[in-house]
């Protein structure tokens, strides 16, 4: 396990080296649109998750355009929804200022919003309506932190009001984390206050690790509150469901 770990972080290290440099040759060539932004984070997520040793499973079809709401279990899951499709992330304004991670973030094209701050959440509610109008979706997590994976928290409805004003579909998805030894997902969820190297120091000595996502159909709303009540309903269905017979894509 300490040899995994040891060869895993040698890997992350050099993945995340090539993706500043990729990012740095693709801005030699002028300023990125929001689109080539996202693409960019796509990539640099596979190559992020591939070093580290996790796969995910995509049940359903990830949604090209609209608003995506999920549960949110851990800084994994940025990584892990960004693998299957491209899109614009929903973020609290202190992630900006994670180490590596922050900058990512940023270069990816995050909206971040600082929850207490009406103004910021007018700012950001005005930005996810700009990004709607794109041809890849925005992703949000509603129940506003990370949990342990017990209960889908209620979710928050403010930030579906742009998908509503735009008349855009708003896609339900669950996620969830699955390890070969068959540990429970509490151990593999960043949640409360968990330090953020400890936590991925452990997961970089797990054994194989499977991120399962599953999309539902895209559903266009009257209402945010109707949009948030139905969603996290759907999420927590998604979840409680059993996955066989998974297919794994490295």
């Amino acid at each position: 396990m300490h040899l995994r770990r040891l060869l895993r972080a040698a890997a992350l290290a050099l993945a995340l080296l090539r993706c500043l440099f990729r990012l740095a040759f693709k801005r030699l060539r002028g300023r990125l649109t929001p689109v080539q932004r996202a693409l960019w984070l796509q990539s640099a997520c596979r190559a992020v998750l591939r070093a580290m040793g996790v796969n995910t499973c995509v049940i359903g079809e990830p949604p090209s355009h609209g608003l995506v709401v999920s549960n949110h279990l851990s800084y994994l899951d940025i990584a892990a929804y960004s693998s299957v499709m491209p899109c614009f992330f929903v973020s609290k304004a202190e992630v900006r200022n994670w180490p590596y991670f922050g900058f990512a973030a940023s270069a990816g094209g995050t909206i971040f919003l600082d929850r207490s701050s009406r103004a910021s959440a007018g700012v950001a509610a005005a930005e996810i309506c700009q990004r709607l109008q794109l041809a890849v979706p925005v992703l949000l997590f509603p129940e506003g932190t990370s949990t342990d994976g017990s209960a889908v928290l209620r979710f928050h409805s403010a930030l579906f009001h742009p998908a509503i004003q735009m008349h855009a579909p708003v896609t339900a998805a669950a996620l969830q984390y699955i390890c070969e030894t068959s540990l429970p997902e509490r151990e593999l969820c960043w949640f409360g206050d968990a330090g953020f190297l400890p936590h991925l120091w452990k997961i970089l000595g797990m054994p194989a690790l499977t991120a399962v996502i599953t999309f539902d159909k895209p559903t266009v709303y009257a209402d945010r509150r109707t949009a948030a009540t139905i969603t996290n309903q759907r999420v927590s269905t998604m979840r409680a469901e059993e996955v066989a017979e998974l297919p794994v894509y490295a």
